[in-house]
């Protein structure tokens, strides 16, 4: 019998949600699991998937369009059902005469829902994301630089493409695609920006002496839905949670060597961001009572180390959680934290991969950062910022003096969750797994 989709809970404080895009045309058939739409919610863009096989018989919600929580955005239809009963229930939605499938109305996939134009392409704005002004035509553009394309033309493109336009405050229409079939891919969108920003920046001169130096000019970059969220979660997180910090530097070393015989001849390269996830996870059994996050009502103690890595996406940065990193072997953590790594910036992440976990790993390493205090990702008690490994001073346990390949490891707790004591306790427990690495692969 015919259904309908309804705007699920995606985040647990969100009572709204914007539905990003489609990734289904009215008419579809698709099988239970297929991706119906993106949704966006504060972390990341999450994908609906369908329950049951069904075929999609209306749209109701144009993509960009924040829709209630428990609103209905589509309907569908059982395999072989009538297409009339789907209809009926549509026009109970809308008001509206709905074409049964088959019609030209619906091959060319829209429909009339009051005022609402319903097209897989059409994107709405997002009413709380402000407009950046569009940036100024060049007087007389070059032939070439607008796609020639028939009225109602369906306009192909990459998610992430139709993301950054949107962010841009380009037109998709107005972006020649390089991609088969004319497709609109990420980098047709960039140099579509650069060229639009190019000709509307104003010619510059060389200031004389006598001249005023005129202010340089500024380019406004509207916040994305995405950005705000961070923005805010951070800002609360910072005023919210009583931070405290301890550092320690240790000898990677063994670990290095370790890595080392990993990759001889494997085929998963280990990274030693890999092994330090495994050794925080291992270290959160060792000491459970750091295992912990706030609520108001109580401290909650988890069993298995879930823990969130965090992922630096062309959206912002993520946490994914990786779940159980005590019980997995160091090649499916590898791999386990490279699949979120690569589906975050695809924006591909269900919400349930974002939630729960008591500790964040934040690895700056790479980017030659010595070390730094990061802010608790809400709500976990601890996150553990991870700077480079670098050739340092060192005295070993003989007391003599060396070089050795250290890093500083510095760890924020939420105070209201643990003391300083059982803080410097999780901190000894992670030292002394880096120092005896043989024991991450028990």
């Amino acid at each position: 019998m015919a259904s309908l989709l309804r705007m699920p809970g995606v985040s647990a404080d969100a009572d709204t949600a914007l539905l990003e895009s489609w990734s289904v045309a009215a008419g579809d058939a698709v099988s239970r699991g297929t991706a119906l739409a993106t949704v966006e919610t504060d972390k990341a863009l999450v994908e609906i998937e369908a329950e049951t096989d069904a075929v999609v018989h209306t749209l109701l919600v144009q993509g960009g369009a924040t829709v209630t929580v428990g609103d209905p955005i589509a309907v569908l239809a059982e395999p072989g059902e009538d297409p009339s009963v789907a209809a009926a229930l549509a026009a109970q939605l809308t008001g509206a005469a709905v074409t049964a499938p088959g019609s030209d109305e619906l091959d060319q996939r829209t429909i009339s829902v009051d005022t609402i134009a319903v097209a897989e392409d059409m994107r709405a704005p997002d009413p709380e994301t402000p407009k950046a002004p569009a940036p100024p035509q060049p007087a007389a553009p070059a032939p070439a630089a607008r796609p020639a394309r028939r009225p109602g033309e369906r306009i192909f493109s990459s998610p992430l493409a139709r993301r950054l336009a949107k962010e841009y405050g380009l037109e998709l229409a107005d972006i020649p695609g390089t991609g088969p079939a004319n497709r609109i891919t990420k980098a047709d969108v960039e140099a579509a920006y650069a060229h639009a920003a190019h000709h509307a920046a104003p010619p510059t001169t060389a200031p004389t002496p006598s001249a005023s130096v005129e202010p340089s000019a500024v380019t406004r970059i509207p916040h994305t839905r995405l950005r705000r969220a961070i923005a805010g979660r951070l800002q609360a997180s910072k005023q919210n949670a009583p931070h405290f910090y301890l550092t320690r530097e240790l000898d990677l070393g063994p670990l290095l060597a370790l890595r080392a015989q990993l990759n001889d001849g494997g085929d998963v390269r280990i990274s030693v961001n890999d092994l330090l996830v495994k050794a925080a996870g291992l270290a959160l059994q060792a000491v459970p009572e750091a295992n912990v996050s706030w609520t108001d009502d109580a401290l909650l103690q988890y069993a298995s180390s879930d823990v969130a890595v965090a992922v630096a996406s062309e959206r912002g940065l993520v946490t994914p959680v990786v779940r159980g990193v005590e019980t997995l072997g160091i090649a499916a953590l590898s791999a386990a934290i490279s699949d979120a790594a690569r589906r975050a910036g695809e924006g591909r992440l269900q919400q349930k991969e974002l939630e729960g976990g008591s500790l964040t790993v934040s690895n700056l390493g790479m980017f030659d950062v010595d070390e730094f205090a990061a802010i608790l990702n809400p709500p976990h008690g601890a996150i553990l910022a991870i700077g480079s490994a670098k050739p340092r001073p060192w005295v070993g346990d003989d007391g003599q003096l060396t070089v050795a390949t250290t890093c500083r490891i510095t760890a924020s707790f939420d105070h209201r969750a643990i003391d300083g004591a059982l803080g410097a306790r999780y901190l000894r427990a992670l030292a002394d797994l880096i120092a005896r690495p043989i024991r991450l692969l028990l």
